[in-house]
């Protein structure tokens, strides 16, 4: 009978630096996307993208062909952040920043990378701080991050409150405000109601409102209610009736 053969490992180290400097090297690369607002060219290899990511690997399908297609054009992520999210496929390693983060996040959510979304959580959790609070409540809810969410309004209670003696709710205003309710699915709109039954802080109003868009199918539905979606929103099948562009 054959011995079972023994899995030996290489270094991970020189590994990792290998398919790193893969990155964004037109070399050897199959798909070159065009991402954000400024248009940027960032190069990439189909198989490895495929294979590490589902989102990939159905926006690569064969139907783009053999050969150097024409640039996949992903215009709501910016560049930084889809740089970020493949330094991650290319290498299980990303350096994160404080100022991009969020846009990481939000990206990590948008095409399924559950490993990518934990580390980035964790990240903005040890740099939270006041400039950076209130936009991270906001993708929190966007996305029905829980403990992000709990996490920020905890935060928002320990650093205003005990300094200006105002409630939580009052001090989260400007920021509720802004909030896209009317981008969010329905299911995830009702989730984030019932959340709200529990802990008010967002206007009853402000939620009606959102309704009333889906409801009536179109984003002037209620008058000054915000439909349009921010730089690095993907857009959904129920955006389509919003009809309005970014902002």
């Amino acid at each position: 009978m054959e011995t079972p053969g023994l899995v030996v490992h290489g270094e991970a180290a020189s590994f990792s630096t290998a398919l790193r400097s893969l990155l964004n090297n037109p070399q050897y690369s199959d798909v070159c996307f065009v991402v954000g607002q400024e248009r940027q060219e960032v190069f990439a290899h189909r198989c490895l993208l495929a294979c590490r990511c589902n989102f990939f690997q159905r926006l690569l399908g064969p139907k783009l062909g053999p050969g150097m297609p024409s640039p996949v054009v992903l215009s709501s992520v910016p560049a930084d952040a889809f740089l970020a999210v493949l330094e991650f496929l290319y290498a299980n390693s990303v350096r994160l920043h404080r100022h991009s983060v969020l846009e990481v996040l939000t990206a990590a959510v948008e095409y399924g990378l559950e490993e990518l979304r934990e580390l980035c959580l964790e990240f903005v959790v040890k740099v939270l701080d006041v400039e950076l609070v209130c936009e991270a409540l906001q993708v929190a809810v966007t996305f029905g991050l829980g403990p992000l969410q709990e996490r920020c309004i905890a935060f928002i209670e320990t650093h205003t409150q005990a300094v200006l003696e105002r409630p939580v709710a009052e001090v989260a205003a400007p920021v509720v405000r802004e909030l896209r309710l009317a981008l969010l699915a329905p299911a995830e709109l009702s989730a984030l109601e019932e959340q709200n039954q529990r802990e008010p802080l967002i206007p009853v109003e402000q939620i009606v409102e959102a309704w009333k868009c889906h409801a009536l199918r179109r984003g002037d539905a209620a008058r000054g209610t915000p439909c349009r979606r921010r730089r690095g929103t993907l857009p959904r099948e129920h955006h389509c009736f919003l009809d309005l562009p970014f902002k």
